[in-house]
């Protein structure tokens, strides 16, 4: 690693300018005058976008320039400008309403989903994280926060809710990775993003009904339409897993209106390693590829779009024991069971996924109906996860898992006047899931087929210049169709002898095969409200309601889940969860001061919880078990943050996200709930220095005090003799404090291309410490300190 450092700052001492750079800045707005936070700025080989306030600086030769502004949902600007000295240029875009990746309605005056409480991460904040996960570029925004499996299997958390409780829309494509596992991390590669968008509660109808957490938006850079070629790599060192990656994109656009894309990202990292110890067995590799092709005419274009995502991920070795007596030693005493030096192999315990996606989208534009898009789209995932075998199985999959997902989506925009704004769709999916018998082990979750059918209306109005008012409603059909084998004595357990006698189709000695059907109904609606006070202070309301069914693990789960190292039993008696969410968010926003204040209250009934309750000894070893039950529970939380400019160099960001839950019924606390955290982060900008950027952030996370007591005694073998040991699986860890490092500098090194120098410490202080919603924590401590180089080339 030292020496990859050295070069690449041997590199930037030998670099000379030789050309006259001028500074041009300003700001991008509608014709409304609100700023466009996003917008993309591009002249050349040189490339920039408008920050929040919609602000935007880059630097440009003198003479002549061909600058290029585009935003999605408006029509590009295309000039030319002549400098001879800094300029400060604004830009104000009109809207369109045919646009090629266009998510979001928009018009003249409205927009859809104008009053949700929408947070969108910056594109340098999307390529900072180039090397990691979406999970982990999520927690920059305030009341989002991440389930982890070690480090490398990170899952968003938006205001405590995750897995089947928040949608993933991938490029208009909800994403269907077995996504209900714990320990399934959205199978995308985050360097085809070219925004990333996160929508809390249930107010984005159009994406589903059962978005009781939220909806991440990931959409793709918009190609203008012009004759244009471009593109960026981007290349990461890491010293803590000793490895890193590397990813490309190439964009191109013609006048005729035609474009395509392509884009590969490959991943090498070794075991990652705590500030004591290796965490063995941690190990990651990637190998991405993406591809678009489109045509955007005046009234009609389409778009066509596919990826294909490969990950092996190594689970943590101590995460698996191999008799109850060692189990329990290593729940209670926090050491690691087993650590081995360090080793770029993956044994089993692992994971082996593969994800291809592909969509076609048509849209066209009817000038007394409105837009109708139509969109057809498949999926494909395939999970193999291993686990510590002997003999000839040791190279066979314990689990193998193939789902394989059709969708149609419909849905027209319309108009029917300046003030009101409708859209309405209609959604289509058939889902089929294949468990492979022949791994030798029960399939955790069954063969099934399941059939769903969504139809929703909404509706936006300008009640008056300051008040906006959106609704809309939702109606859900789903049914799904499993065979299903269980243990008889399982069955027993259960008691499902009396309550779902007439699904058993057959007798198989020790097993029942049977064949269960559920089908469900789901309303789903939101009201919200924007009032714009004046260009300063804006005031979001919404009220939401959402229904969810129970996913395929919470019903139908039996026995043991090998990335987790846990057996997790499922409950065929699960009902729907219904959430009613209340939030609001008051958003203040000037030149040097940014203020966001977001208080909520979630009610959801049936709210499905999975606990511990105990341990079972099998032939491949001892785990804990996980059940799967339903209570009321009551979720109520504030997120905050702000950002000041103290001076034209230097500023200072902070976020505050805290939630209270409970379960209503039993009077206590929910199981793995985010414990309040303050991030406070400084910058310091010099644009004159090689746009220099140094910044420290301090990450604060208070001890969870909160949490539900599933303690539980397991009969240990100590001497021959069986003794009642009381195994501590229910005590969070103690808070942390880190601190990170960044850096950053520019340099025009080429004649059409420059280059971005990031050097970053993260636990700069390699702080020991514990993660409560990190998996693995009952084994190990998180990951030590990590130095990372980023050289980030655009073209």
């Amino acid at each position: 690693m030292r020496y990859f450092v050295a070069l690449v700052f041997l590199f930037i001492g030998n670099q000379s300018f030789v050309y006259s750079q001028n500074k041009v800045s300003g700001k991008i707005t509608n014709e409304k005058n609100e700023p466009l936070g996003g917008g993309h700025i591009h002249s050349g080989s040189h490339f920039t976008t408008s920050d929040p306030a919609g602000n935007y600086e880059m630097e440009l030769p003198l003479g002549k320039n061909r600058i290029v502004v585009s935003f999605l949902g408006f029509k590009t600007l295309d000039t030319v400008v002549y400098l001879s000295d800094d300029a400060i240029i604004d830009f104000k875009l009109k809207e369109e309403i045919a646009a090629l990746s266009e998510i979001v309605i928009r018009d003249n005056n409205l927009r859809t989903n104008a009053t949700s409480d929408r947070k969108e991460l910056k594109t340098d904040q999307i390529e900072r994280y180039s090397s990691g996960s979406l999970g982990d570029a999520l927690k920059e925004i305030s009341g989002v926060s991440s389930l982890k499996t070690g480090n490398t299997i990170v899952k968003p958390i938006i205001n405590g809710l995750h897995s089947s409780r928040v949608l993933i829309i991938n490029n208009n494509v909800r994403l269907e990775d077995q996504q209900w596992g714990l320990e399934h991390a959205p199978n995308l590669d985050i360097n085809t993003a070219g925004k990333v968008s996160v929508i809390k509660g249930a107010s984005g109808l159009q994406y589903g009904g059962d978005a009781i957490g939220g909806v991440v938006l990931i959409e793709p850079l918009p190609i203008p339409v012009r004759d244009t070629l471009y593109g960026k790599t981007i290349m990461n060192g890491a010293s803590n897993g000793r490895g890193g990656s590397i990813s490309s994109s190439l964009f191109k656009g013609y006048e005729t209106g035609w474009n395509w894309n392509l884009q590969g990202t490959f991943k090498h990292l070794g075991d990652v390693e705590g500030p004591n110890y290796v965490l063995s067995n941690t190990g990651n590799r990637e190998r991405n590829f993406s591809a678009g092709l489109g045509f955007k005419g005046e009234n009609s274009g389409f778009s066509a779009f596919l990826s294909y995502y490969n990950a092996e991920i190594g689970i943590l070795r101590a995460s698996h024991s191999g008799n109850i007596a060692d189990l329990v030693r290593a729940i209670n005493s926090g050491t690691p069971s087993l650590v081995n030096d360090f080793t770029y192999s993956i044994n089993a315990p692992k994971q082996e996924v593969q994800h291809y996606l592909g969509k076609l989208n048509y849209y066209k534009t009817f000038s007394n109906i409105g837009k109708l898009n139509l969109q057809y789209a498949f999926q494909l995932n395939e999970r193999l996860e291993y686990d510590i075998r002997r003999g000839d199985a040791r190279n066979k999959p314990s689990l193998d898992l193939l789902l394989s997902t059709h969708t149609v989506l419909a849905d027209l925009e319309t108009s029917t006047s300046e003030i009101s704004k409708y859209k309405f769709g209609i959604s289509g999916v058939y889902q089929n899931n294949f468990a492979n018998t022949e791994t030798g082990v029960r399939p955790l979750i069954p063969d099934y087929d399941k059939f769903e059918a969504g139809v929703y209306g909404i509706g936006t109005f300008a009640l008056s210049e300051k008040l906006e008012l959106e609704t809309g409603l939702r109606y859900d059909f789903s049914r799904i169709d499993a065979t299903k084998f269980y243990l008889k004595s399982r069955w027993t357990e259960r008691k499902y002898d009396t309550d779902f006698f007439e699904i058993i189709t057959g007798d198989f000695g020790t097993q029942w095969k049977t064949n269960p059907v559920f089908t469900y109904h789901n309303f789903s609606g939101s009201i919200g409200t924007k009032y714009q006070a004046n260009q300063n202070l804006k005031w979001f309301s919404n009220i939401s309601l959402a229904s969810r069914s129970p996913n395929p693990a919470e019903l139908f789960s039996d026995g043991l889940h090998h990335s987790t190292g846990q057996i997790e039993l499922g409950d065929l008696r699960l009902e729907r969860e219904k959430a009613i969410k209340i939030s609001t968010t008051l958003a203040f926003t000037s030149t040097k001061f940014a203020l966001e204040i977001n208080p909520y209250l979630n009610f959801i009934n049936n709210f499905t919880l999975l606990e511990p309750t105990g341990l079972e000894q099998s032939n491949r070893g001892a785990f804990p078990v996980w059940e799967y039950r339903q209570v009321n529970a009551r979720l109520m939380g504030i997120d905050v943050s702000a950002n000041y400019n103290f001076a034209k160099n230097l500023s200072y960001q902070t976020t505050v996200a805290f939630i209270y839950a409970e379960d209503q019924d039993n009077k206590e606390a929910l199981i793995d709930m985010p414990p309040l955290n303050w991030n406070n982060a400084i910058q310091f900008k010099r644009q004159e220095w090689n746009h220099l950027i140094l910044g420290l952030k301090s990450e604060l996370v208070f001890t969870q005090n909160r949490f539900p007591n599933n303690d539980f005694i397991a009969e240990v073998p100590v001497d021959g003799e069986l003794v009642p040991t009381l195994v501590k699986i229910s005590q969070p860890p103690l808070g942390y404090h880190q601190i990170h490092f960044s850096s950053e500098m520019r340099f025009a090194t080429f004649e059409k291309s420059k280059i971005t120098i990031g050097f970053n410490i993260q636990n700069l202080f390699n702080t020991n410490y514990r993660d409560y919603l990190n998996r693995t924590r009952f084994y190990v401590d998180d990951m030590g300190r990590n130095f990372a180089v980023q050289i980030k080339i655009n073209y």
